[in-house]
């Protein structure tokens, strides 16, 4: 009977003992399943984990505001259903207009902010030739350049990114004609563009970039800008209001008349040698004359001087109609 009982509680021991193994297995379990869709939701959970919720987005800038300012829209979870019944960006190129809810993402420190000078064409320098290959060429600060992702299928579909501090992506260059004036009063329509190019690669290594316009532009004014963007093209964020512009704009004037005069200054110049062989004619047909007749060598004389004045009044009057030739405009795309 003794045995029995002795029996009975070792077994109820070792069950409960069992039973403790299995919760704390089952435990454990759940903490690892936690921690892995923790991590899953930092890239593709559809749960926004609590230390991601940007608590300034609750308040609408009403404390302190000051005369003209608006009130901000509030969110206690980020915007995250902001697009919900939308038409989606979805990484397109949605020319009807849409709706974009990825994040911002990383954003540079002050002294990290990007910025960008064009050094070729410059407004005040010398003339680009028309319809003549040329490089529109940039200097950038800050910025890693070189990294361009599928403009067709991944358009604003990733947040900014940073590496060593500095925004990751590429810059493009966008020239727009002016008219027929350097300062134009209208502003240009965004649509209509005589060249475009996104630059995709990393320049020099130490922020100089450029573009080849190829064939040129045809004669008249324009307006070259660049737009530095990150890799998924959206236009680079930065940290402050208060800042210089992280990109540059240039007016510039292309010319079709240099080749031209030079082309005149030429036939001028062999214009005004064959009337310097007539004129050599005449002399020696005056000396002539002198020695036969100084009557006649008066006359001759006249005549000659008469002739060499029409042939020099020819040669200005035909270099006046030579110049000032314009080349009609045409459209350039890249």
């Amino acid at each position: 009977m003794l045995y029995k009982f002795a029996l009975a509680v070792a077994l109820a021991a070792s069950s409960a003992v069992a039973q403790n193994n299995n919760q704390n297995k089952g435990g454990q379990n759940n903490n690892n399943n936690n921690n892995n869709n923790a991590n899953n939701n930092a890239a593709d959970g559809l749960t926004l984990l609590a230390n991601a919720v940007q608590k300034g987005s609750a308040q609408d800038g009403s404390a302190n505001i000051a005369a003209g300012q608006a009130l901000s829209l509030t969110s206690d979870n980020n915007f995250i259903n902001f697009c919900s019944g939308k038409t989606l960006t979805d990484g397109l190129q949605v020319q009807g207009g849409s709706c974009n809810g990825v994040v911002m993402g990383d954003i540079p420190s002050k002294s990290n902010m990007v910025s960008s000078i064009i050094t070729f064409p410059t407004q005040g320098g010398a003339d680009v030739q028309a319809d003549t290959t040329f490089d529109i060429k940039v200097q950038m600060a800050n910025f890693v350049a070189g990294t361009f992702t599928n403009a067709d299928n991944t358009y604003y579909s990733a947040p900014q990114q940073l590496q060593g501090g500095k925004v990751v992506g590429h810059t493009h260059v966008t020239v727009q004609d002016l008219g027929n004036t350097l300062n134009p009063t209208t502003p240009l329509d965004a649509t209509q563009f005589a060249f475009f190019k996104g630059i995709n690669d990393a320049g020099d290594g130490k922020g100089g970039l450029s573009a080849t316009v190829t064939g040129g532009l045809p004669a008249g004014n324009y307006r070259v800008c660049t737009m530095a963007s990150s890799s998924n093209h959206q236009l680079v964020l930065m940290p402050v209001a208060q800042r210089g512009a992280s990109d540059d704009c240039t007016k510039f004037t292309v010319s079709a008349g240099n080749n031209n005069n030079g082309g005149n200054n030429n036939n001028n110049n062999n214009n005004n040698a064959a009337a310097a062989n007539n004129n050599n004619n005449n002399n020696n047909n005056n000396a002539a004359a002198t020695a036969a007749n100084n009557n006649n060598n008066n006359a001759a004389a006249a005549t000659a001087t008469a002739a060499a004045a029409n042939n020099n009044n020819n040669n200005k009057g035909q270099g006046g109609r030579r110049g000032g030739r314009r080349v009609n405009r045409r459209t350039f795309v890249a």
